[in-house]
C-alpha cells in the first residue's frame, strides 16, 4: 500500500482553510482542557492554604498534660522547678509529632494560663488572667517600671506549705494594662474566681514588649493589650505575665488540676497544600486518638485540635469544585467534538468528487483513509499540541489527558466520513425501483437511526441514575455520572432534530396559503435543512451547555449574597463592648441613608434546659416587632409574632439544626449572674449569624418577668449604614460588603466564577461556529435555489429574507428551547453537586437562572445568522442562465 503523496499534498492546499478552521477548534478546546485542571491545583492549594489562615486559633494544634500531684500532709509543695518542667514538656509534644506535621506547623510555644477571674470592685465587664509563656526563652519585655514578676515566698523552694499560704501572685502589666486599671508597681488587684472566692495579685513591674509581632505571643494576646473580646459576653479580657520565678507561686493560688501547661502549634497556612491536606488530617486523627480519656488522671499527652475539622471541610469543597470543574469542561469537550464533526463533514462535501474520481482511477479504499487519516492527525496533533503550550503558558502546566477526546475526534473524523463518502461514490448498487425493496431500506435506515438514538438517551438515563446515587461525579473521578449533563443535553438535542422537521412541514404547509412567497421558499430551504440532525444536536447542545454554565456561576454567586446576609443579618452589624446601645442606635438612626436600626443582646452560648436535656444555643433578646421590620427591607426571612402561649413561660422562638429545640417545648433560660427563666417554644425562629441553636425572646416579655436585656448588637440597614458607623461607634463593625467581597475572593468561589463564564463563552461561540458550518455546508443548495429564483426576478432584499428564513426557524427552536433544557440540567447539577460558596449547607443553594444573560444566547446565534445572511446577499448574483436551469439537485 503505497500513498500518493501528490493528492495529500494537492488536498491539503485546496482545503487548507478548513483544516485551519478545525485546528483552531483543538487548539481552543485543548488549551481550556489542558488548563483547567491545573488552574483547579492550584486553587486548591490556595483554598487550603486560606481556610487554614481563616481558621485562625481553631486550627491550632494543642498538646496539654497533668501535672504531678503536689498534694503533702498538711498542704501543698512549692515546685521552683516548674518552668524547667514545662519546657521539657515543649520538647517532649514536639518529638510525639510526626516529621509531617512538623513540617507544617510552626515551632511550639509553651504556656500555662490561669482561670479566667472577674476583677472585685468594679461595675465594668472584664475579666482577667495570668500567663506564662515560653519558646524556648520567655517572651522578650523591657520592663519600664518596676521590674519581672519573683516569687512571694523565699526561703521556702521546696517546702510544704499550708493551704492558707501562697495566695498572693506577683505579675508584670503591659503598659497598656496598666493605663486601664490605673494601677502600678507595688500595687494589688483583688480577683475573684467562678465561685466568689478572693485571688489577689502584686503588680511587680510595667513592660513593653520588644516584638509584639513574636509568635511566642500567640497564645495569649491580651497580655499585651485590653482584648475587647470576639465573643458575644462583650467582657474586655485582660491579663498578667508571669514569669519562671512567679509561676509556682500561680500554681499554688490555684486548686491542684486547674492549671495545665499546654503547648502550642500554630499552622503554617503558606505550607499547606491539597496533598498534605490529605494527609495532615489522618495524623492529627492519629494523635487525638493516643490520647487519654479525659476522665483519667494520666500524665501523658492529651492532644486537641480543629485542623482535621478544617481541612475536611476544605477538601470536601475542593472535590465539590472539580465535581462542577468536570461537569463544565466534559460540556466544552462534548460541543468541541460535535463542531469538529460537522467541519469534518463540510470537508468530506467538498472532497467527495476528488475522492470518488480518485477511487475510479484504482485508489483503494484503505489508501484513501491512510492518506486522509495522515492529514488529519498531523494537524490535530499539531493544534492538540499547540493548545496545550498555550496551557503550559498561561497555567503552568497542561493535564493532556482532557485533550485526548478533541484530538482523536479531529484526527477520526474526515478520514471516516472521507471513506463512506468514496464508497458511496463509487459503489454499483442501484436503487430498487420496487416499492417494498425502497420501504424496507427506509426503514432499516430508520431502524439504525433509532437504534443509535435509544442508545444514547440509554446512557444520559444510566449517567443520571449513576449521579443521584452517587451525588455527583465523585471529584471527577466517574466519567459516566460527570457526563450526565452533556449526556442530557444531547439527548434534548436528539429529541430537537426529531420534532423540528415534521414542526417545519406542518409550518410549511399554512405558508403555503399565504401571500408572502420569499416566506414559502425559506420555509422550503428549512425543511430541506432540517434533515441534517448534527447541525441541530450541536446548536441544542451548546445552548443548553452554555445556559447551565451561566446559572451555575449565577446560583454561586446568588448563594454567597445569601451567605454574606445570613451571616451579617443587615447592611452592617455592630458589636458593642459596653452599655451604650441604645445611645448609639439614636445616633445611627438619625444618620442619612439609615433606614432601620435595631438592638439586641446576643449571647453566644447559654444553657437551655429542656425536660430530659441541657443544650447550648445563641440568646437573641430583641424587639421582634423592630426585628421583622428591618429584615423586610433585605432578602431574609421575616420573623413572626411569638403567641401568648397557653401553659404559662416567656414565649420564645427556637431554631436547632440537630432538632434538640422544638416549637411545643418548655425550656428553662439559665445565664451566670441571673435568675432562671421559664421559656415556652411557640414558634420557629429565622437563622442569626450562622448558629445551629437559637432562641429568640421579645425583650419587652423577657423585661416583664423582671430580666430587662441589656443591648449589645445593632442592626442597621439603609445605604447610608457604612458611613454611619465608620468611626462614630467604639465597637466591633462587621459591614454586609466586606464579608460579601471576602466570600467573592475565596479562591474557589472565585474559581469557579471564572470557569463557568470562561465555559458559557466558549460554549457559545462554538455554537456560533457549528451554526455557520451547517449554513455554509448547504451552501450549494441554497445558492442553486437562489440562482433559479433570480431567474425569475427575485431581487436582493428578498433573496436576504430567503436566506434568513432557511436559517432561523433552527436558530428560534434551539435558542430557546436549548437555555430553557440548561436550566433544568443546571437545577438537576446543583441539586447533585456541593457548591464550594462558604458558609451555609451548600444544599442551601436555590436555582437562580440569570435570565438577562441566557437571553443574550439566542441573540448570539441571530447574529450568526446575519453574518452568514449578509455573506449570502454580498455574493455576485449573476450567473450562467442554462446553468441554474439544467443543473440538478444532485
Amino acid at each position: 500500500m503505497r500513498l500518493h503523496w501528490p493528492s495529500v499534498r494537492g488536498r491539503a492546499r485546496a482545503d487548507g482553510g478548513a483544516l485551519l478552521l478545525g485546528a483552531a477548534v483543538v487548539a481552543l478546546v485543548a488549551m481550556l482542557a489542558g488548563a483547567v485542571p491545573v488552574v483547579l491545583r492550584g486553587i486548591a492549594d490556595d483554598a487550603v492554604a486560606d481556610a487554614v489562615r481563616r481558621a485562625g486559633d481553631d486550627a491550632d494544634v494543642t498538646a496539654t498534660m497533668r501535672w504531678e500531684s503536689d498534694a503533702g500532709r498538711s498542704g501543698r509543695f512549692r515546685t521552683p522547678g516548674l518552668a524547667d518542667d514545662v519546657e521539657a514538656f515543649r520538647l517532649r509534644a514536639q518529638g510525639e509529632l510526626g516529621p509531617g506535621l512538623r513540617a507544617v506547623l510552626a515551632p511550639p510555644v509553651a504556656s500555662v494560663i490561669t482561670p479566667t477571674l472577674r476583677i472585685a470592685r468594679t461595675d465594668l465587664a472584664r475579666t482577667f488572667r495570668m500567663a506564662y509563656l515560653s519558646a524556648g526563652a520567655e517572651p522578650g519585655v523591657t520592663w519600664t517600671a518596676g521590674g519581672a514578676p519573683g516569687p512571694t515566698v523565699t526561703g521556702a523552694d521546696d517546702a510544704e506549705l499550708p493551704d492558707q499560704q501562697g495566695r498572693l501572685m506577683h505579675v508584670g502589666l503591659s503598659e497598656a494594662t496598666a493605663a486601664a486599671l490605673r494601677v502600678g508597681p507595688g500595687e494589688r488587684i483583688p480577683l475573684l474566681d467562678e465561685h466568689g472566692a478572693p485571688k489577689e495579685v502584686e503588680v511587680s513591674g510595667v513592660f513593653r514588649a520588644t516584638d509584639s509581632a513574636d509568635p511566642v505571643w500567640r497564645p495569649a494576646p491580651w497580655l499585651l493589650e485590653p482584648d475587647p473580646g470576639t465573643d458575644r459576653v462583650r467582657a474586655v479580657r485582660l491579663g498578667a505575665l508571669l514569669s519562671r520565678d512567679s509561676l509556682p507561686d500561680a500554681r499554688l493560688a490555684f486548686e491542684p488540676d486547674e492549671l495545665r501547661p499546654a503547648v502550642t502549634f500554630a499552622p503554617r497556612p503558606a505550607a499547606f497544600t491539597m496533598a498534605v491536606a490529605r494527609t495532615a488530617g489522618p495524623a492529627v486523627v492519629a494523635l487525638e486518638a493516643k490520647s487519654p480519656s479525659p476522665s483519667s488522671f494520666s500524665t501523658k499527652t492529651t492532644w486537641n485540635t480543629q485542623l482535621d475539622a478544617v481541612l475536611r471541610d476544605v477538601t470536601g469543597q475542593v472535590d465539590a469544585a472539580a465535581d462542577q470543574m468536570s461537569v463544565l469542561l466534559l460540556g466544552v469537550i462534548a460541543v468541541g467534538v460535535l463542531v469538529l464533526l460537522l467541519a469534518a463533514e463540510l470537508l468530506v462535501r467538498r472532497r467527495a468528487p476528488a475522492l470518488a474520481l480518485a477511487r475510479r482511477r484504482g485508489a483503494a479504499l484503505p489508501v484513501l483513509g491512510a492518506e486522509l487519516l495522515l492529514e488529519s492527525a498531523v494537524t490535530a496533533v499539531a493544534a492538540a499540541g499547540a493548545g496545550l503550550g498555550l496551557a503550559r503558558v498561561l497555567a503552568g502546566g497542561a493535564a493532556w489527558g482532557w485533550a485526548v477526546p478533541v484530538a482523536v475526534a479531529a484526527a477520526a473524523g474526515p478520514p471516516l466520513l472521507g471513506v463512506r463518502a468514496a464508497g458511496h461514490g463509487t459503489r454499483d448498487r442501484r436503487t430498487s425501483a420496487h416499492p417494498a425493496a425502497r420501504r424496507f431500506a427506509a426503514r432499516t435506515r430508520q431502524l439504525r437511526r433509532l437504534a443509535f438514538e435509544g442508545a444514547v438517551l440509554a446512557a444520559a438515563a444510566a449517567a443520571f441514575v449513576a449521579f443521584g446515587q452517587r451525588g455527583g461525579p465523585a471529584g471527577g473521578g466517574a466519567a459516566l455520572p460527570a457526563g450526565a449533563p452533556t449526556l442530557g443535553a444531547v439527548a434534548a438535542g436528539l429529541l430537537l432534530a426529531r420534532l423540528v422537521p415534521p414542526g417545519l412541514r406542518l409550518l410549511l404547509r399554512g405558508v403555503l396559503r399565504s401571500r408572502f412567497p420569499t416566506a414559502v421558499f425559506g420555509l422550503t430551504r428549512a425543511v430541506a435543512a432540517a434533515g441534517h440532525g448534527l447541525a441541530l444536536v450541536t446548536l441544542t447542545c451548546a445552548a443548553a451547555l452554555a445556559s447551565s454554565s451561566l446559572t451555575v456561576g449565577a446560583t454561586v454567586e446568588a448563594s454567597i449574597r445569601d451567605a454574606a446576609w445570613r451571616t451579617v443579618g443587615a447592611d452592617v452589624r455592630v458589636e458593642l463592648a459596653d452599655g451604650t446601645a441604645d445611645d448609639t442606635a439614636r445616633r445611627i438612626a438619625a444618620a442619612p441613608g439609615v433606614r432601620q436600626v435595631v438592638a439586641a443582646q446576643v449571647t453566644d452560648v447559654v444553657d437551655v434546659a429542656t425536660a430530659d436535656s441541657s443544650v447550648p444555643a445563641r440568646l437573641v433578646v430583641v424587639d421582634i416587632g423592630g426585628l421583622d421590620r428591618l429584615r423586610a427591607g433585605t432578602p431574609l426571612p421575616g420573623v413572626p409574632a411569638p403567641a401568648a402561649p397557653a401553659a404559662g413561660g416567656v414565649p420564645a422562638l427556637v431554631r436547632s439544626a440537630t432538632g434538640r429545640l422544638r416549637p411545643g417545648m418548655s425550656l428553662t433560660l439559665t445565664r451566670a449572674g441571673a435568675q432562671p427563666v421559664a421559656l415556652t417554644a411557640v414558634g420557629a425562629a429565622p437563622e442569626v449569624g450562622g448558629a445551629g441553636d437559637v432562641v429568640l425572646v421579645d425583650a419587652a416579655a423577657l423585661a416583664a418577668v423582671g430580666t430587662p436585656a441589656v443591648p449589645n448588637t445593632l442592626w442597621v440597614t439603609g445605604p447610608g449604614a457604612r458611613q454611619a458607623v465608620t468611626g462614630a461607634v467604639a465597637g466591633h463593625t462587621v459591614v454586609r460588603d466586606d464579608v460579601l467581597e471576602s466570600l467573592r475572593e475565596a479562591p474557589l468561589v472565585a474559581g469557579l466564577l471564572r470557569l463557568a463564564t470562561t465555559c458559557a463563552v466558549t460554549l457559545v461561540a462554538l455554537g456560533m461556529l457549528g451554526l455557520i458550518l451547517s449554513a455554509v455546508m448547504q451552501g450549494p443548495q441554497r445558492r442553486q435555489t437562489l440562482s433559479r429564483l433570480r431567474t425569475l426576478g427575485l431581487r436582493g432584499r428578498d433573496a436576504r429574507r430567503v436566506v434568513a428564513g432557511e436559517l432561523l426557524p433552527a436558530v428560534v427552536v434551539t435558542g430557546l428551547l436549548g437555555p430553557l433544557a440548561g436550566v433544568v440540567l443546571a437545577g438537576v447539577t446543583i441539586g447533585g453537586l456541593t457548591l464550594p460558596v462558604g458558609p451555609g449547607p451548600a444544599a442551601d443553594a436555590v436555582l437562580t437562572p440569570p435570565w438577562a444573560w441566557l437571553g443574550l444566547i439566542p441573540v448570539a446565534l441571530l447574529v450568526a445568522v446575519a453574518a452568514v445572511t449578509a455573506a449570502e446577499s454580498a455574493r455576485p448574483g449573476r450567473g450562467r442562465l442554462a446553468a441554474a436551469l439544467r443543473v440538478g439537485d444532485g
